[in-house]
């Protein structure tokens, strides 16, 4: 005896059946619901992300500003214990703020440079060494990377809020489906399980 052949019946949750349940057609919104407002979701949630960290960013360089500053004593190998990717080390350093005051704090340089060198550090507005601000691509490179995952943060949160609605109408649906079994094994006097 051959095995008939079964088609998949796309978008069947859309149309009229007498084997179409009410909670397959709220399980078909719901899904449609939850991809889309996944998608305009991830969308806001990035753009927003992205200019947020933009701005930032700008801001940062904006009120960040290049000073010479010298060499306080000599800057020393700190060992291989310590040693950074980037080869600095941190040492004193001094500088003379806009306003005329001057200013000591730690900066990072190359190691074994010696006392009175002259090296750039960058400060705030305040005159404290900040770090160098971001450049115009890895502004870019930040906003992007931010807003991706701000966004596939959102989708997912989404997506996970509809998965978890599914399973509740799935078990819900076992149980009605259980409880009809119920009745009509019962009149007949036997169970089939």
């Amino acid at each position: 005896m051959a095995v008939p052949e079964c088609r998949n019946v796309r978008l069947w949750r859309w149309r009229r059946s007498p084997l179409r349940r009410r909670s397959d057609v709220v399980e078909a919104w719901l899904v449609l619901c939850g991809w889309l407002l996944a998608v305009v979701g991830a969308v806001f949630a990035g753009l927003a992300a992205s200019a947020a960290v933009a701005g930032s960013a700008q801001q940062q360089r904006a009120e960040s500003r290049r000073v010479t500053a010298v060499l306080v004593k000599d800057a020393r190998d700190a060992g291989a214990a310590r040693v950074s990717t980037d080869n600095l080390v941190w040492a004193a350093v001094r500088w003379t703020g806009p306003d005329g005051t001057r200013h000591t704090g730690d900066a990072r340089v190359s190691p074994d440079t010696r006392a009175g060198a002259r090296v750039t550090v960058w400060t705030d507005r305040r005159g404290i060494i900040v770090s160098e601000p971001l450049s115009g691509a890895e502004i870019l490179l930040h906003s992007v990377s931010g807003g991706i995952l701000a966004g596939g943060s959102a989708a997912g949160v989404v997506l996970g809020a509809t998965w978890a609605a599914r399973q509740g109408l799935e078990r819900r649906r076992l149980a009605q489906w259980a409880a009809e079994w119920e009745r009509v094994d019962t009149p007949w006097g036997w169970k089939t399980g």
